[in-house]
C-alpha cells in the first residue's frame, strides 16, 4: 500500500467511511460522472475549447479519492498495479504499434 493509499485508508478509519467494494466503485462511477459533467462544462457543452474549471482539480480529486478507496478495498497497491499496465503498454505499443487491446 503505498502513501497515498495509507492516508486515505487513515481518514476512512477516522470518520467511519468504510465500504464494500460495490459500494466503493458505485461511489466510484458517481464520481467519474461529476468529472464528466465538469469536463461538459469546460466546452460550455461542446461548443467551445476546453478551458479549465473552477472545480475541476476539486472534482478529479474525488475520482482519485474514490479509485483509491476501491483499490484499499479489494486489496490492490496503486503503484504496483500503474507499473503494471505502463509495462502493459510499453509491450502493445512495441509490438503492435498502439497501446489498444484488439489486435
Amino acid at each position: 500500500m503505498n502513501e497515498n493509499q495509507k492516508k486515505v485508508a487513515e481518514l476512512v478509519e477516522k470518520y467511519n467511511l468504510t465500504g464494500s467494494a460495490e459500494v466503493r466503485f458505485i461511489d466510484l462511477a458517481s464520481e467519474v460522472g461529476e468529472l464528466g459533467k465538469e469536463i461538459l462544462e469546460g466546452t460550455d457543452y461542446g461548443k467551445s475549447a476546453f478551458q479549465k474549471t473552477e472545480n475541476l482539480e476539486s472534482e478529479i480529486g474525488d475520482v482519485l479519492f474514490s479509485l483509491t478507496c476501491v483499490a484499499n478495498e479489494v486489496g490492490v497497491d496503486l503503484d504496483t498495479a500503474l507499473e503494471h499496465v505502463l509495462n502493459k503498454y510499453e509491450n502493445r505499443f512495441s509490438k503492435k504499434g498502439h497501446i489498444g487491446s484488439e489486435e
